[in-house]
């Protein structure tokens, strides 16, 4: 009523545009659950139907599972869509040898040329980089202990052997990207790693002077 008991008359759409107007104002939805909370609410809620349907509530146990597949389906894409593709599982160990431990550095050479021979470039590296940390423990220029990275040998015998230290280094992380990191090899990487092995066969190693001065 407007002043003076005179009724106030608008028109129908005026009128629903200001009620809707009004109805958007912030301060009414201040409190509304947010857009995953009520993603939550509706996964939740499909959780319960399909689990309903599955144990007979009005619905065959056919059609509950279907139910319950599609959810599943929709959880596992809403998971993806938040926190992308899952990585690979952490390797359980990192030691160079692998869980199998070591062998005999001619038995990885002939793995690795083995490989070589059927183009299979990752394997081929991989047994290669292990014939050259085996041969380096038997000829004592490192000592020989389990859990021993590539990146651990490699440092270490570039302490031995300082002239092939670089080569040492590179030739682990070649083995860290194609073992651990996923990455493809090629020939290329598999002939630097076999002539870094021949090379090493006939390196003398830098022994440090002992104290005072005595060799």
């Amino acid at each position: 009523m407007a002043a003076g008991g005179a009724p106030v008359t608008v028109p129908r759409d005026p009128a629903r545009d200001a009620a809707r107007d009004e109805l958007l104002n912030a301060d009414y939805h201040r409190h509304d659950p947010s857009l995953q909370e009520r993603v939550y609410d509706w996964v939740m809620d499909r959780i319960d139907d399909a689990l309903a349907a599955i144990a007979g509530d009005g619905t065959s146990g056919t059609t509950g599972l279907i139910l319950f597949l599609v959810v599943a389906a929709v959880i596992a894409a809403a998971l993806w869509w938040r926190f992308g593709t899952p990585k690979r599982a952490a390797r359980t160990t990192l030691d160079v040898f692998g869980t199998a431990g070591p062998r005999g550095a001619d038995q990885y050479r002939a793995d690795a040329e083995r490989h070589a021979a059927a183009e299979r470039w990752s394997e081929a590296v991989r047994e290669q980089m292990r014939a050259v940390v085996r041969a380096l423990e038997e000829r004592t220029l490192l000592d020989t202990r389990p859990g021993r990275t590539a990146d651990e040998a490699a440092a270490e015998a570039g302490r031995a052997l300082p002239e092939h230290a670089a080569a040492l280094a590179a030739a682990a992380r070649t083995f860290d990207d194609i073992a651990y990191g996923e990455h493809t090899a090629d020939r290329a990487a598999y002939q630097q790693l076999r002539e870094l092995d021949q090379t090493l066969e006939r390196a003398r190693p830098a022994f440090a002077p002992a104290a005072g001065g005595a060799a």
